[in-house]
Parts: C-alpha cells; sequence; structure tokens
C-alpha cells in the first residue's frame, strides 16, 4: 500500500547524477579553436596542453575527454591525414611511442589489455581528420558496465590531472628503457 511507504524515501529518482563539470567548456564549444588542436597543441607548455611526452618527431597526449583513465594518443608534428603520408622515420618514432606508453601505462595502471587504433578519415570516426594520430587506451574486464549501456554515462575514477601527472614521469622513463632494449640512441627529449 502506498500509505506503507517511507515518504522520505519514495518517491526516489530511479538515477544517479554524476557530475563532470570540466566537459561543459568542450560541450559549450568554449574550448574549441578553428585551428588543428594537434598542431596548436605542442606551442604551448606540457602541463597546459597535456602533452607527457615530446620526442623528435611525435609526442603523447592525453586525449582531453579520454574512454577511459590513461587514454593516450601519439601524434606526428607534421599535419598528414594518413599513416599512408608519414615518413619513415616518423611512423618509426610513433611506433616506438606507442611501444613506451603502453609499458608505462601497464606500470601506472595494470590494465587486463589495450585498444590500440588509427581513425582514418570522417568515416572511419576520426574527430579530427585532417591529423593522424594513433590512440592508445588502456582496458580492464568490466570496464564497460550498465552505466555505459543504460545511461551513456562513462565513470573516470582519476582526474586528468592525476593521469597527467603519473604519466608525465612514467612515459619518459619507458622511452629510455625501450631504447636500451632497442640498443638505440633515443629519448633525450620530453
Amino acid at each position: 500500500m502506498v500509505q506503507d511507504l517511507d515518504q522520505e524515501k519514495w518517491p526516489r529518482p530511479w538515477y544517479k547524477i554524476l557530475y563532470a563539470p570540466w566537459r561543459m567548456k568542450y560541450i559549450a564549444g568554449s574550448e574549441r579553436t578553428s585551428g588543428c588542436v594537434f598542431c596548436e597543441a605542442p606551442k604551448h607548455n606540457d602541463r597546459e596542453a597535456l602533452i607527457v611526452y615530446r620526442g623528435e618527431l611525435s609526442y603523447v597526449i592525453l586525449n582531453k575527454y579520454p574512454y577511459n583513465s590513461g587514454h593516450v594518443m601519439v601524434v606526428p608534428y607534421r599535419h598528414v591525414p594518413t599513416l599512408e603520408d608519414l615518413r619513415l622515420p616518423e611512423l618509426a618514432e610513433m611506433g616506438l611511442l606507442v611501444k613506451a606508453s603502453m609499458k608505462a601505462l601497464r606500470k601506472a595502471y595494470n590494465p587486463h589489455g589495450f585498444n590500440i587504433g588509427v581513425n582514418v578519415g570522417e568515416a572511419a570516426g576520426a574527430g579530427i581528420a585532417g591529423h593522424v594520430h594513433i590512440h592508445i587506451l588502456p582496458r580492464w574486464r568490466g570496464d564497460t558496465n550498465f552505466t555505459v549501456i543504460f545511461s551513456a554515462t562513462k565513470v573516470l575514477p582519476e582526474a586528468l590531472e592525476d593521469t597527467y601527472e603519473k604519466l608525465k614521469k612514467l612515459v619518459p622513463e619507458a622511452v629510455s628503457e625501450v631504447a636500451r632494449e632497442e640498443g638505440i640512441q633515443w629519448g633525450t627529449s620530453s
């Protein structure tokens, strides 16, 4: 019976509110620029741009709107739309940065796996279709749950600033480790 219900607890909303106030600037469009965000990022200081490592031909940057904590991207400095347009040294350095980023992410987060991908062209899902980049996305068993499925909401347990602090230290260390493993001179930049 309705009169038996505790009025303090009913009607109880069927949903919970998850706050993500940092996304409002993006939603409102105030952070959108007319230029390429990947060409602009290296012009700023690393913390402001969320760059965790600068190589000679490419860099590692946090995804400002990540799918999971630790979501990074490897981006060439040169503005080209597809992997086919990259020069071999660019492609080689990007491959080494993918390897180093995975090592750093394993150390920081101990993921169960990774999604690594390149979306070439708008039809393939590229949000920034004019500047090719490689996504490295740590994954855990069960990281997609009912919240994503039923409410199209993703919960990230860590602030971007905390992710930045971890990876700003760990990615350069991983770059040095990869260079030693490969027997190459590489990784003097950060």
